[in-house]
């Protein structure tokens, strides 16, 4: 667990109020991501689940697709809040996704139950692949 820094604790913060709005009717298991843009920017994303749940999106990956949208191009932090006792870290497609946009992006993963990792895409991912792999 860690101490957060005051960019780290406001973007936990959006991070949790993000989750309310996430849609998970199979799962009910709301999830909810801030990010951080090399611009300043903070970027949401929700969990969106669909019947076909391999259709189903991960918070993570929303909020880098809307950032990526704008045009921006990295994720400095992001953070990601679950609805459990123990933080969770993104799931690997998640994790390569936000590597492709900042390998070395602050990870804060918070929960309800009020413990908070604090990480990194690189060490959530050793040897990610990206495009500066040889």
């Amino acid at each position: 667990m860690s101490e957060l820094t005051a960019e780290q604790s406001e973007l936990l913060e959006a991070a949790k109020n993000a989750a309310s709005q996430a849609y998970a009717p199979y799962s009910k298991f709301p999830v909810g991501a801030a990010l951080l843009d090399e611009h300043g920017v903070v970027w949401k994303g929700v969990n969106v689940e669909n019947g076909s749940y391999g259709l189903t999106i991960c918070a993570e990956r929303n909020a880098v697709a809307a950032m990526a949208t704008s045009g921006a191009r990295k994720v400095v932090a992001i953070a990601i809040f679950a609805g459990t006792d123990e933080p969770i870290t993104p799931c690997g497609a998640c994790r390569q996704v936000i590597a492709e946009f900042g390998l070395d992006a602050v990870v804060v993963c918070g929960c309800r139950g009020g413990g908070v990792l604090v990480t990194s895409a690189r060490e959530l991912l050793p040897m990610a692949f990206t495009l500066d792999s040889e």
